[in-house]
């Protein structure tokens, strides 16, 4: 993550003009939203300067409104986002639309599970340290997407999470319970799994390193894998099958979902 800001005004220019054109024609938020598939919601927020749109808002707002460009030159401004790494914003644009996603995580707890004071922990303890407004600002962001989990109710979240992740007790002991916590309640959403790769493994399918996979809307899959300070957007068709053969097989090899909160529940007990 970086603090390398995004411009609030540009943000707001862009709003004003999806709703100046919206007004002309003749539109509300309402009839509006199913014209550009997106909640009346992301409408009101995105028409406020409070979300970034994601490029097929652009797109199907440039058509539904007959933009003639204005909409697609307005968004041409948009291209930094606030508290988003250079190289995760690629896939944090696709991450938008996303009908399926796919995480696996060994190092900590991916940036959409994270709790408040879990994510507070990792920015605390960042070298080289980070000043308060640069925490605020990387904590704003990360919270800001996790609100694709409940937005985004048709999409298929899937997680396969080391087991070490929360015995590490990152945070200390209040934090990881808080976190384990977090954790039952998203699993009683039907769209998210969450899946436990346990310690005893001696073996499995994704000991190469985290990684990522989601599919778009027209059905083609991307991959992702990060670094420390770097990330690799994968398109190529025969990588992003070799990954998604590898996540198939670590389905297999985790434990079950019902396994997986069975153990969350020990884990919260046994904290």
């Amino acid at each position: 993550m970086t603090d390398e800001p995004e411009p609030s005004d540009s943000l707001k220019a862009f709003g004003e003009v999806v709703k100046v054109l919206r007004k002309r024609a003749g539109l509300t938020q309402e009839e509006f939203a199913p014209l550009v598939q997106y909640s009346v919601t992301m409408v009101a927020s995105i028409e406020q300067g409070r979300r970034f749109p994601p490029p097929a808002f652009v797109e199907r707002s440039e058509v539904a409104l007959d933009g003639m460009g204005v909409v697609r030159a307005a968004a041409k401004h948009l291209s930094r986002r606030r508290g988003l790494a250079s190289w995760f914003r690629q896939w944090a644009q696709l991450e938008q639309d996303a009908i399926t996603l796919q995480t696996y995580e060994c190092r900590l707890i991916p940036g959409l599970l994270q709790t408040e004071a879990y994510a507070r922990a990792l920015f605390a303890e960042q070298l080289p340290p980070l000043g308060d407004e640069q925490i605020e600002t990387q904590l704003a962001a990360r919270l800001e997407r996790q609100e694709l989990l409940r937005q985004r109710p048709n999409t298929a979240y899937s997680f396969i999470l080391e087991e070490h992740l929360l015995l590490r007790r990152t945070g200390g002991v209040d934090v990881t319970v808080g976190m384990v916590e977090h954790l039952l309640e998203l699993v009683s959403l039907r769209n998210i799994e969450i899946q436990i790769m346990p310690v005893m493994r001696e073996h499995h399918a994704g000991l190469g390193g985290p990684m990522r996979l989601l599919e778009t809307p027209e059905n083609r899959w991307f991959g992702y894998c990060e670094g420390q300070e770097s990330g690799q957007f994968i398109s190529d068709p025969k990588v992003v099958s070799m990954l998604q053969m590898r996540y198939a097989r670590m389905r297999s090899q985790a434990l079950s979902l019902e396994d997986s909160l069975s153990l969350l529940r020990r884990m919260r007990g046994a904290i």
